[in-house]
């Protein structure tokens, strides 16, 4: 039985933080935001936002575009790194506030849970749905995976230059009119890592950021490498003495913590598969050096990374490599329109990936290109780390869906905040009535309950 994407669907608050505001006030070129790590705007959530609300939003959103009622609905998974509740899982909530507007008791009989593994589980959550529907557990009901997250850092750290929130949907069916994914070729790595994490009781992450991007293209390499012996055993596609199997993905999404990430994970993937084809000679020539080599033939990751001299050559190896005619040509055609939404809006966590793939449909489409039968690939990646490759065709009825997507209207009106703005709001100094954005049709945070019999209570109302 097929599975797939049938819609999707995305909620991102209506507040932002200029990159521009954030370089001057924190003593930043505005080069290294904008063009060095590709962001140009942050989304900030307001006062009475939190990541259920942003997710429950989102679902209201692709429930109401395609008529569904709660009968329709047969599962709904939110994946998530902002999590605020340690038993309670995510999705309870979410389906509390969707029954004030289709009934309470409306949603009962739908399964659910809310899933964990940093930036990676909203894949995992696809996975295990498209199995469910595979089975024909299902029986003609959608499943809905939510990935919603606020990507929040401390004050004056490295990581707060690459904040964002934000929640994507995905309707999932046997019948999907964006996304047939590809079956028994999805593909995992997992290791036990301290990359990025985040202890109870802090609202921050701890973030060893080099070692983490380097551990991110490691991890996703390996899931590849299964990957194509997948699909070499599945025969679903039959690669040829000089070809790569990136060469048969016609885009490719990659994790986007900044958008500029995508660049650098697709080039390490292509340095990596092109390496041993014919056409790596042309592009050393073309390069005019050799690609230079660690001194520890182990490659760990600790031995890659403590090689100063090593690291040195191979970023401005890199940087030569990317800017060849060839590499180019893969940039633009596979990768470059997924990152643009990731620029207007920053990191959203376990949403990023589907942000990029929501962003290169839409941006793909707007270039007249026919989109039918490509295949998609996705390198997703979570710390702590795990990495899942796996990849699905576009259907013949996506311009159902492609055809009305357009990211500033599902936006709306933005509200550019002062840095004292910014600040209250990263401080938690607001409460949810002091919120800075009047919201209609949308669901809010009202109050979170500090009594000691009840603490921690949260309670929304969707405004009519």
């Amino acid at each position: 039985m097929a599975a797939g994407i049938d819609d999707i669907a995305i909620y991102i608050p209506r507040l932002y933080i200029d990159a521009a505001d954030f370089a001057d006030n924190r003593g930043l070129d505005p080069v290294k935001l904008q063009k060095g790590l590709g962001v140009s705007q942050m989304a900030i959530v307001d006062a009475n936002q939190d990541p259920a609300c942003l997710a429950a939003n989102a679902c209201l959103r692709i429930m109401q575009k395609n008529k569904l009622s709660p009968d329709d609905i047969g599962r709904l998974y939110i994946s998530t790194e902002s999590a605020f509740d340690e038993s309670k899982a995510m999705n309870s909530y979410v389906i509390g506030m969707l029954e004030q507007v289709y009934g309470q008791g409306a949603f009962e009989h739908c399964g659910g849970v809310e899933t964990k593994f940093a930036c990676v589980s909203g894949s995992y959550a696809l996975y295990d749905n498209a199995n469910w529907i595979r089975a024909g557990e299902a029986e003609g009901k959608h499943a809905l995976v939510v990935v919603s997250d606020i990507a929040k850092y401390d004050m004056g750290s490295s990581g707060e230059m690459t904040q964002g929130a934000g929640a994507v949907v995905m309707l999932l069916n046997d019948e999907p009119r964006l996304l047939g994914f590809d079956p028994k070729v999805t593909s995992t790595s997992i290791k036990d890592e301290y990359d990025f994490y985040r202890p109870f009781g802090k609202e921050t992450p701890i973030v060893h950021g080099q070692y983490s991007n380097l551990l991110y293209m490691i991890q996703v390499r390996k899931a590849l490498e299964i990957y194509k012996k997948k699909v070499a055993s599945s025969g679903l596609i039959k690669l040829e003495p000089d070809e790569t199997i990136l060469d048969h993905m016609d885009y490719i999404n990659m994790h986007l913590p900044y958008s500029n990430m995508g660049k650098k994970a697709l080039a390490y993937l292509v340095r990596h598969e092109w390496r041993k084809l014919p056409r790596w000679k042309k592009i050393l020539q073309e390069i005019g050096v050799e690609e230079p080599v660690p001194k520890d033939p182990r490659g760990t990751i600790e031995s890659v990374l403590g090689d100063e001299e090593f690291m040195a050559k191979d970023h401005e190896f890199t940087k030569l490599f990317t800017k060849t005619e060839t590499y180019q040509e893969v940039y633009e055609s596979k990768l470059s329109s997924s990152l643009i939404a990731s620029s207007m809006i920053g990191n959203l966590y376990t949403a990023s990936l589907y942000l990029g793939f929501r962003s290169s449909l839409e941006f793909e489409y707007q270039k007249g290109i026919d989109l039918e039968g490509k295949r998609v690939g996705f390198g997703s990646y979570g710390s702590g780390s795990s990495a899942m490759v796996f990849s699905g065709v576009i259907q013949p009825s996506y311009k159902e869906i492609v055809k009305n997507l357009n990211l500033e209207a599902e936006i709306g009106d933005r509200r550019r905040l002062t840095w004292d703005e910014y600040e209250e709001l990263h401080e938690n100094k607001l409460a949810p009535e002091e919120s800075m954005v009047n919201s209609k049709k949308e669901f809010v945070l009202v109050n979170v309950d500090t009594k000691k019999e009840s603490r921690g209570e949260r309670h929304y109302v969707y405004n009519e």
